[in-house]
Parts: structure tokens; C-alpha cells; sequence
């Protein structure tokens, strides 16, 4: 009997407890959202000084350069500023090479930021099976793992915040989600950090004829290229391959 009270009396604790953690969950999923959405009204405020030359000045007057252009390229992914601009910002603040290594890793970081927020934000509330237009896109990255990924990455008309947020909605690994962002996002990396460095080197040269900016605009135009045309023949190559036999 003892006993028997005894669990009579902690039942009726279980409920509340388990309503205030739901409550205290919907509550951290609101202020969230507010706060990206008020970060998203800064952004649209004061998007007339989103420039490669305004990021560069604003974090190269910091020692740890590096940690703040990794922070502004989590933000950048989390408020729809195209990642372009920071891999710009990386050519031009670290030079070619340092310019790869930590316009990649702030693509990454910033692509993770995005699935986790959208994963967490989500908890669940949308079922891609009973979804029509972008779930079943959805569904088919989630069957395919990093390399859906990877190729949805390499098509560089789909926005970088809008596929962070969308394969959050997903069932996806974040071992996998990271691994095909990273070879996905690549390309497009390398290339416009090249770009940012062309153009740094070709203002170091001014006026002297000096033509050290041609070979990293080269080598960007080449893997602007490959990230437009791995998609196109991935493609066809599938095309190819579902063809009936005779």
C-alpha cells in the first residue's frame, strides 16, 4: 500500500514537469525565430555595405582575423547573405591558399549552423512525406546521403541559406550533410577566392604592368566552370544509365 501511494502521488508530477519542458522548448524555438528574423531586417537595413571591402575592413583590424571571418560567415549563412561575398572577403583578406582553407571551413561551419537551427526549429512539425513541391527534392538528398548533397551543393542557382535550412527538415546524417557540403560548396570556393585574390594582387600591381592577378582568375573561371557542368553531366551520365536495354 505504501508503495502503492507512493507512485499514486508522483504520478500527477510527471504531467506538468513534462508540459513545463514543452512549454520552455516552444518558447527557446519563438525567440529563435525572432531573433533571426530580426537579424534578417539588419541585414535588408544596412545591405548597401554587404561588400567584400567593407567585410575586408571590418575584420581585418582584428588580431584573430581568422575567428572573426569564421563568425561573420556562420551569421552570413544564417541570414540569406550569399556566401560569395565571404569567399571574396577570403581572397582578398588571406590570399589565395589561407584564403581556401578558411573561406571552406566557414562554409562548412556556416552550413552546419543553418541544418542544426532548421532541425532544431522543426522538432518534428513538418513531415516531407505529406509534402508536395520541395519535399520529395527533400526525400530523394535524404536517400542519397553526401552525395545528393554534394550535387544539390554544386548547382549554384540554389541559394546557400535556403538548402542549410531545407536539408535541416531531413532525416540526413550530419556526418554526411557536412562531408557533401564540403566537396559540394568547393568549387565555387576556390573559385571566387581566386577572384578575391586576382583582384587584390591586380591593386598591389596598380599601374606596373605586373600580371601576377591572371593565373588565380584562370584557375577560378576553371572551377566556376566545373561547378556549373558536374551537375549537367551527372545528369545526362544518369540519363545514360536509366535508358531501357534492348
Amino acid at each position: 500500500m505504501k508503495n502503492g501511494a507512493t507512485a499514486t502521488v508522483a504520478a500527477p508530477e510527471a504531467g506538468p514537469a513534462r508540459s513545463g519542458l514543452a512549454g520552455f522548448r516552444t518558447a527557446g524555438r519563438i525567440l529563435t525565430l525572432a531573433l533571426l528574423a530580426a537579424g534578417l531586417a539588419a541585414v535588408w537595413r544596412y545591405r548597401a555595405a554587404l561588400d567584400p571591402a567593407s567585410i575586408v575592413a571590418t575584420i581585418g583590424r582584428y588580431p584573430a582575423a581568422p575567428l572573426m571571418f569564421l563568425a561573420a560567415h556562420v551569421a552570413a549563412s544564417l541570414l540569406f547573405v550569399p556566401r560569395t561575398l565571404l569567399a571574396l572577403a577570403a581572397g582578398l583578406l588571406f590570399g589565395l591558399w589561407w584564403g581556401i582553407v578558411w573561406a571552406g571551413a566557414g562554409s562548412v561551419i556556416g552550413a552546419t549552423a543553418g541544418f542544426l537551427l532548421a532541425r532544431y526549429v522543426n522538432g518534428g512539425l513538418i513531415d516531407l512525406e505529406n509534402t508536395r513541391g520541395l519535399g520529395p527534392v527533400l526525400l530523394r538528398a535524404e536517400q542519397g546521403g553526401w552525395r545528393s548533397v554534394a550535387m544539390l551543393r554544386l548547382v549554384p542557382v540554389l541559394p546557400h541559406s535556403l538548402a542549410n535550412y531545407a536539408l535541416g527538415l531531413t532525416r540526413l546524417p550530419l556526418g554526411s550533410y557536412a562531408l557533401g557540403s564540403l566537396l559540394g560548396q568547393l568549387p565555387m570556393t576556390i573559385a571566387y577566392v581566386d577572384f578575391g585574390t586576382a583582384g587584390s594582387e591586380m591593386l598591389a600591381g596598380g599601374g606596373s604592368g605586373k600580371a601576377g592577378w591572371i593565373a588565380p582568375t584562370l584557375v577560378g573561371l576553371a572551377a566556376l566552370a566545373v561547378s556549373i557542368l558536374l551537375p549537367k553531366l551527372a545528369n545526362r551520365r544518369r540519363g545514360i544509365g536509366n535508358q531501357p536495354r534492348a
